[in-house]
């Protein structure tokens, strides 16, 4: 199997052993805590335009797109997403206590994995819409966000309701996290 469509397919828990040894390791702090909470509102607030302008789609287990997306967030960035998703694996670090070795192991981590998801993506795309996600691709930065929206972008109504349906896993997972995190800091401090 290409390891790019391993990590695709299982995207959703290739971070849970990371997460376990994380929760071993754990040591939180106030600072660090509120931090991360930060990061993770940040993060999910990110997913949730990203998911009201793609929809359900970005829960799929097969690549590709029924339509090229180019409006909110993809017209500042391709992969609003997976920058969401770094953005809330290090507020779970700092969840923990945010140590520096974790912090880098975790950006490794997002980098390593999302260099082979988009790579399988933007190969898929090409083969899909050809010169539009060409066009799109050159103007609209890969992991960067431009500070103004790419003017060509393809207007779509955003649909914050499915948007919300959509993230409830995300949401729940996020709120499991902060729980336990604040348990293994009640019970450290103790």
């Amino acid at each position: 199997m290409d390891i790019r469509k391993f990590f695709f397919k299982f995207r959703s828990y290739t971070p849970v052993p990371l997460l376990i040894l994380l929760l071993i390791s754990s040591q939180p702090a106030l600072i660090p805590f509120l931090s991360g909470l930060g990061l993770m509102i940040l993060g999910e607030a990110f997913r949730l335009w990203a998911v009201a302008h793609a929809g359900g789609a970005t829960r799929t287990r097969d690549v590709g797109a029924p339509e090229l997306v180019t409006s909110g967030p993809f017209a500042r960035t391709r992969n609003p997403l997976y920058l969401a998703n770094t953005l809330i694996y290090l507020g779970v670090v700092c969840l923990a206590g945010g140590h520096m070795l974790w912090l880098g192991i975790c950006l490794a981590f997002s980098i390593l994995q999302y260099s082979l998801i988009v790579s399988l993506e933007e190969q898929t795309l090409i083969g899909l819409y050809g010169p539009d996600y060409d066009f799109y691709r050159k103007r609209v930065p890969r992991w960067a966000i431009r500070m103004t929206r790419w003017s060509w972008s393809i207007p779509r109504k955003a649909d914050w309701k499915g948007s919300w349906r959509n993230e409830n896993s995300t949401q729940l997972n996020l709120l499991i996290s902060t729980l336990v995190f604040a348990l293994i800091w009640y019970f450290h401090t103790r």
